[in-house]
């Protein structure tokens, strides 16, 4: 399935189950993004339709607001997932490609006429087991097998994931990367940020980090590392945590000068970017990382781990790369970019600069290649 020969119109099935879940997490933003993306293309670029389980009973839909057709089971996700892993329910006919946006797909309801793309984010429950639960990991491992097997291509986020999957089994000419968007973010409401970092107690410059509260996003190693270089930062400045709970361990144990926030709404989310100092990101693990590019498009300065591929594949001096276990190292490096003013400045205008080139319109271009492809 090359991206090299593109047909008419495709018609595509979006399979965007991820949207349905009370945390989307980053497969969701890329699915919004990847809509938004298609919406700027405008209606000739494709037809495209979502599918779903059932929608929330007594209340509107909320996948009605991308203005797509969507296509709904009489099954719950749980039920709907489950169905799909046992090849008991496919996907409606009438398409040209159906697209997983993660790794809970349905076959097509006829293979020989419609293509199955999947989209394959990391393959971080064997590099990590550790920060997954065993039914976590027999279900992606099982999943993964199933895409393996049946997608015409394996859409990945990064050349890194792109050299995973192949050395997983994949065929290198069904393994397509594609590089998601930054240009989704809110409009700031910079008084609704500020008011919850009063709440917070936080006041003056401060540090800041965006992430699912779960084992894999390694908190627990940056606020000890933030412990460390609390005294050695420019002046009093806190460590702001901003995201939902996910699963494992439970939430962060309180910290000095850590202010938890939770969960925020994308206005304050972006108001809360731009007035930071410094954005920390140290996962042990990422597919692709869209955290620090967002902070970028703000102009702020990041330090990220070195495996994280939404800088690491970028051109040196984006950001301060770090390795996400060495403690020492990740306080060493929040000092020295909070103590610098020009390294703050030159990392900011390198981040600014790349966030400038990842758009979803290029995504959704780069996507329509894909289903269009014979």
């Amino acid at each position: 399935m090359s991206p090299e020969r593109p047909g008419p119109t495709p018609r595509a099935l979006l399979v965007v189950e991820q949207l349905r879940r009370a945390v989307p997490g980053g497969i969701g933003t890329f699915a919004a993004g990847l809509l938004m993306g298609l919406d700027q293309l405008g209606p000739d670029a494709a037809a495209v339709s979502l599918l779903a389980s059932r929608p929330p009973r007594g209340a509107p839909d909320p996948l009605a607001r991308f203005g797509r057709p969507v296509l709904t089971s009489r099954l719950g996700g749980r039920l709907l997932t489950r169905a799909w892993d046992l090849s008991l329910l496919s996907a409606p006919a009438g398409f040209d490609v159906v697209h997983a946006v993660s790794l809970a797909f349905p076959l097509p309801e006829r293979p020989s006429a419609t293509r199955l793309a999947v989209s394959v984010y990391d393959l971080a429950w064997r590099h990590h087991p550790e920060t997954s639960t065993p039914r976590g990991r027999r279900w992606h491992e099982a999943a993964f097998a199933r895409a393996l097997r049946q997608a015409d291509v394996l859409v990945v986020p990064s050349e890194q994931v792109a050299e995973d999957v192949r050395r997983a089994g994949a065929r290198p000419d069904r393994v397509a990367v594609v590089v998601p968007g930054a240009d989704h973010l809110a409009r700031p409401d910079h008084q609704a940020a500020a008011a919850r970092l009063r709440r917070a107690g936080v006041e003056g410059p401060y540090l800041l980090t965006v992430s699912t509260l779960e084992p894999r996003k390694n908190l627990t190693r940056l606020v000890a590392a933030y412990g460390r270089a609390r005294d050695r930062l420019p002046g009093p400045w806190p460590l702001v945590v901003v995201g939902p709970q996910g699963w494992g361990g439970g939430p962060l144990r309180p910290s000095p000068g850590v202010a938890l926030l939770g969960q925020v709404s994308p206005a304050e989310l972006s108001g809360l970017y731009a007035g930071a100092a410094l954005f920390a990101y140290v996962p042990l693990l990422e597919g692709y990382g869209l955290p620090p590019v967002e902070a970028m498009t703000f102009g702020v300065p990041t330090v990220v781990s070195r495996g994280v591929p939404s800088v690491a594949e970028a051109p040196a001096g984006v950001s301060r790369l770090v390795d996400p276990l060495d403690i020492g190292a990740v306080a060493e490096a929040l000092v020295e970019v909070a103590g610098s003013e020009d390294r703050r400045l030159a990392l900011a205008a390198a981040g600014s600069t790349l966030a400038a080139g990842r758009r979803w319109r290029t995504t959704a271009e780069q996507t329509v290649a894909l289903w269009a492809s014979r």
